[in-house]
């Protein structure tokens, strides 16, 4: 799926929930670090430089120590130093592709990823990015970038891609996708031969304690004790694709997507419980607060908050109804959210 696929008229439910479905294409991605570009590659381009980039469709957002770091479409990666209260672009971004998430591993060392299979680099807090990864050729998209430490980090995409480095982006190997179910089905007669499991895409990634898990489509989750190595297929709630999770105390762990549905465990995903989010609206990313209150954004403005550890929820919606993609807690029970309309400061109180 190419950028040009994502006009700016799009509202924010295409780049999320048909980012990866109407991904024309499957080509096993090689672990070659990036692949030669053409004239009209993306790659070739910088980033655009834009007065109003910070009211563009933004898909991600983390934190590199006290610095904000957000980023999102035409390779706008966007720096605020002062809380969210103003942003400037960094410096320099070698493509122009979508960006989809972004993570840190110190106030320092970061990498974004997006379509294309792009992976990129920063080692000065974001003011300056370099290509690790990138293979157009592909067409797929990664989603979702996990960072454990500083020479270990996962990326997962469309069609059930995994990328991995071991050494700090020095090197990054494609991983084939494949699973255990965590409670095996009774055997059957007609169960001849194994089949080879689906190419889910895997929209989302965190870690809980030891674990590290993946929200898929088609209602997947998988769970992983040995830092991606290996995976397990979790039962799961419903049959509806999951797009983000949230780490709670414990094993505990929230999953939501589609629709409202909002879903909790507490033994590290062998059971699920289903949660009245009081939405219908999809529902994207989580951050937790300070205080332990749960926040929840989605399309259509939507924000459900909860203030008991995520047994009861309350759902709003901003005015303009803009769709939000990502989260982060502020000081003074605000939060950061981004999204079809750029970034934006919400006061919970």
């Amino acid at each position: 799926m190419s950028v040009s696929a994502l006009r700016r008229s799009t509202v924010l439910a295409t780049a999320l929930a048909i980012l990866c479905g109407s991904c024309s294409a499957r080509i096993i991605a090689a672990p070659q670090a990036n692949s030669e570009a053409t004239e009209h590659d993306p790659v070739d381009q910088p980033a655009d430089r834009a007065a109003a980039a910070g009211r563009s469709l933004l898909l991600g957002v983390a934190r590199a120590g006290r610095r904000l770091v957000a980023v999102g479409e035409r390779g706008h990666i966007l720096l605020s130093d002062d809380q969210a209260q103003s942003w400037t672009q960094a410096a320099v971004v070698p493509s122009r592709t979508m960006l989809t998430a972004v993570c840190f591993v110190d106030p320092e060392h970061g990498w974004a990823v997006g379509h294309d299979e792009i992976i990129l680099r920063t080692r000065d807090a974001g003011q300056t990015w370099a290509l690790s990864h990138y293979a157009p050729e592909s067409q797929q998209p990664l989603l979702a970038i996990v960072c454990l430490d500083s020479q270990r980090i996962l990326a997962v995409g469309a069609y059930g891609s995994v990328f991995a480095t071991h050494d700090g982006g020095v090197t990054w190997v494609a991983q084939k996708f494949v699973y255990d179910p965590l409670i095996k089905p009774a055997p059957t007669l007609a169960a001849t031969e194994t089949q080879t499991p689906p190419d889910y895409h895997l929209n989302s990634i965190a870690t809980v304690g030891k674990y590290i898990f993946i929200g898929a489509e088609s209602g997947q989750l998988f769970r992983s004790g040995d830092d991606g190595a290996n995976w397990l297929q979790l039962p799961s709630p419903y049959k509806g694709s999951f797009f983000g999770l949230l780490a709670l105390d414990g094993d505990g762990l929230l999953a939501f997507g589609l629709r409202g549905n909002l879903f909790r465990t507490r033994d590290a995903g062998v059971s699920w419980q289903k949660i009245d989010s009081g939405s219908s609206a999809m529902l994207t990313d989580a951050a937790r607060l300070s205080d332990g209150a749960i926040v929840i954004v989605g399309l259509s403005g939507t924000v459900v908050v909860s203030r008991d550890g995520g047994a009861t929820f309350n759902s709003s919606q901003q005015a303009d109804r803009k769709g939000l993609a990502a989260v982060l807690p502020l000081a003074n029970e605000q939060i950061l959210a981004v999204g079809e309309a750029g970034s934006r400061i919400i006061d919970l109180r």
